[in-house]
C-alpha cells in the first residue's frame, strides 16, 4: 500500500495530536524564525496552549489559508499581530481560536531540546525586535556565516 503524507495532513495530525493534550515534535521548514530556529535544520516541541503571551512562538491559521509558527508581537483583546523572528515587516494576524499549539522547545539538528523562554532567550527576542530596522543587514551577515 502506498501512502503520502501531504504537510496538510502532517499538520492536521499534529494539530489532534495537541489537542489531545500530547506535546508533538514538529519540523520547522523555512527562514522566517531566524535566527532563533533554523527552517529545515530544527524542529518546535508544540503543546496545547493554556495561556498566550507576548513572545511567545505559536502554530496558528493565518489568512484563512495556511499555518505558520511565528512569535506574537502584539496581542489586543482577541486578535494576535504574528511575526517571524526572520521577516523584515509584520506578518499576519490571527484570533486567538485560530492559534492551535504552543512551542515551547526547540530541537536542534544534534537532537538537543532548549527551551524557548528563558531568561537569555526572551532579552535576544526582545532586542531582536527592537533592531528591526536593522535586521535586513544582520540577517544577511548571519546567512554568510550559516551557509550550512
Amino acid at each position: 500500500m502506498n501512502s503520502t503524507f501531504s504537510d496538510e495532513n502532517i499538520i492536521a495530525e499534529a494539530i489532534r495530536l495537541v489537542e489531545d493534550g500530547v506535546s508533538v515534535t514538529f519540523p520547522v521548514n523555512g527562514r522566517s524564525m531566524l535566527p532563533f530556529i533554523v527552517g529545515g535544520k530544527e524542529s518546535v516541541i508544540l503543546v496545547k496552549p493554556e495561556s498566550l503571551k507576548v513572545g511567545h512562538v505559536i502554530l496558528a491559521w493565518v489568512d484563512n489559508r495556511r499555518y505558520v509558527v511565528h512569535r506574537i508581537d502584539r496581542i489586543a483583546e482577541n486578535e494576535i499581530w504574528l511575526m517571524g523572528d526572520g521577516n523584515l515587516a509584520y506578518g499576519e494576524r490571527c484570533l486567538v481560536s485560530d492559534v492551535k499549539a504552543l512551542a515551547t522547545h526547540v530541537v536542534d539538528k544534534k537532537g538537543k531540546t532548549h527551551y524557548l523562554y528563558t531568561k537569555p532567550r526572551q532579552i535576544g527576542s526582545f532586542v531582536w525586535k527592537v533592531l528591526r530596522p536593522i535586521r535586513k543587514w544582520l540577517l544577511l551577515v548571519y546567512r554568510v556565516f550559516h551557509r550550512n
